[in-house]
């Protein structure tokens, strides 16, 4: 599973990237910033990222996740901070 959530990761990022005009997201991998000190999303971006990945995950899992909640925000470190840590935490609220 983690491998699936992972491809998932990294392919929205790719379509993000084109959006963004940014290259670093053209060949994502697991260590990929995706938000805070490095990060190649701002705030803006990041909540988009996010609602696509919701919806991604939701047809692939049939299962509704709220990515952003208040567990992910009292985190000491943000599971948005690459791809590897926010496939570990999808994986983590999926099995929930």
């Amino acid at each position: 599973m983690q491998e699936k959530i992972q491809n998932i990761v990294i392919n929205s990022l790719k379509n993000l990237a084109d959006e963004l005009e940014n290259d670093n997201l053209k060949k994502p991998n697991l260590e990929t910033p995706i938000y805070g000190q490095n990060g190649n999303l701002d705030s803006l971006a990041l909540v988009s990222f996010i609602s696509d990945l919701e919806e991604i995950l939701s047809n692939e899992f049939g299962k509704d996740l709220v990515l952003a909640n208040e567990k992910a925000m009292s985190f000491r470190n943000s599971p948005f901070k690459d791809v590897y840590t926010l496939s570990l935490y999808i994986e983590d609220l999926l099995k929930g």
